[in-house]
């Protein structure tokens, strides 16, 4: 089967369906080609790992934004897998009891080898945070060094979690493997240990400085290199800065969220910027040039003799850069008419001199604005 099908449509659901609604129908389609319930068909089990690949991106809120904008390709781009044996598997204890516990038999077979015991090494878990930006961070890219508080191993066990001079035992209830088995119906159910909770061992003499947890809190600095033309809402991935795994497990990734503040005068569409600028009347009647700002500086804008207040303008290549690379985008101004509150005595003079050679008889657009005023009436 192809790898890029559409998960929307291996799950068979549509694309504004409800986390509860998207968790039934995985739930069925998983139970529907579970190898136990269809012994050597290889396409059954090509089937189940690719709906547990489709529902591990789904179920994820981060993940799923990413596929519906982007696709596959930018899972790709933000470094999900989306095909792990370990993401299927923690699918299925998250259905069928935790602790690495029912249908472990299930991934013998598929994935190779055999059912991975709750006693090995496990990946630790990710982390988010959240970093604010201003808009011109967001338009020439850059560096922040962030302190975030994660767990790090005990230096006083070496995060064994026992006290000095003594090791962990192994659990006599389950050997050290973590699991014990169970017959349920025409299922072999393996769940955690209940005397060592699945870790395999026991520990008597429990580290002081951890409680024997084995791991702490501390402070971190991490200096997260932000690119130019990120968004809001969009997060970067750092790999092995998140918490550390069980058992000598790699450590998990560390996810930062951006916000792009606000900007007083500038205003976000995508890659292109929009903003107002006031002008006289004389320049919209004759014509001219107008500075406006730029997040590169103040530009010259030329305005055409007879502009319109409201038209928009655009100042080409002075948008946001593409995060992915590809060019800008534009600044779109719009002219706005600036009407004078108060005026000296000679402009109040000169409008006044405007006024009569103007006369009573309308210029040709306000004509034609009252012809169809009268013909809406009539």
């Amino acid at each position: 089967m192809a790898a890029t099908r559409d998960y929307y449509e291996i799950l068979g659901v549509s694309r504004g369906i409800s986390e509860a609604d998207l968790k039934k129908a995985y739930r069925k389609l998983a139970l529907k080609y579970h190898p136990d319930r269809n012994k050597g068909d290889e396409e059954a089990a090509e089937h189940f790992k690719e709906v547990s690949e489709a529902y591990e991106v789904l179920s994820d809120p981060a993940k799923r934004k990413i596929y519906d904008q982007y696709g596959h390709d930018g899972l790709r781009g933000q470094g999900f897998s989306g095909s792990s044996a370990q993401h299927a598997r923690d699918i299925f204890e998250s259905f069928f009891g935790g602790g690495g516990g029912g249908f472990e038999s299930v991934f013998e077979g598929i994935f190779g080898g055999g059912g991975r015991r709750s006693s090995g090494p496990r990946r630790g878990s990710h982390l988010r945070v959240a970093v604010s930006i201003p808009l011109r961070d967001a338009y020439t890219g850059t560096t922040r060094t962030l302190t975030v508080q994660r767990r790090e191993s005990c230096a006083t066990c070496s995060g064994h979690g026992t006290a000095k001079g003594t090791r962990p035992e192994s659990c006599g209830t389950c050997g050290g493997r973590g699991q014990v088995q169970r017959q349920q119906g025409f299922f072999m159910m393996q769940t955690a240990c209940p005397s060592c909770h699945g870790s395999g061992s026991i520990i008597r003499d429990p580290c002081t400085a951890c409680g024997g947890r084995g791991l702490v809190l501390r402070d971190a600095d991490l200096e997260i290199r932000i690119p130019a033309g990120i968004e809001t809402g969009q997060q970067l991935r750092l790999p092995g800065e998140g918490e550390p795994g069980d058992r000598g497990g790699p450590r998990g990734d560390m996810y930062c969220v951006v916000q792009v503040e606000e900007h007083g005068f500038l205003h976000r569409e995508g890659d292109d910027l929009v903003c107002e600028v006031p002008v006289s009347y004389a320049q919209l009647v004759l014509g001219g040039q107008v500075e406006v700002p730029t997040l590169d500086g103040n530009k010259s804008l030329k305005i055409p003799a007879g502009t319109q207040s409201g038209r928009v303008l655009r100042m080409r290549g002075q948008g946001m850069p593409s995060v992915h690379g590809g060019g800008r985008g534009d600044q779109l101004v719009r002219v706005q008419l600036d009407t004078p509150k108060k005026l000296s005595a000679k402009q109040r003079e000169l409008i006044e001199q405007l006024r009569e050679l103007e006369g009573d008889e309308p210029e040709s657009g306000q004509k034609s604005f009252l012809d169809r005023v009268k013909e809406f009436f009539e």
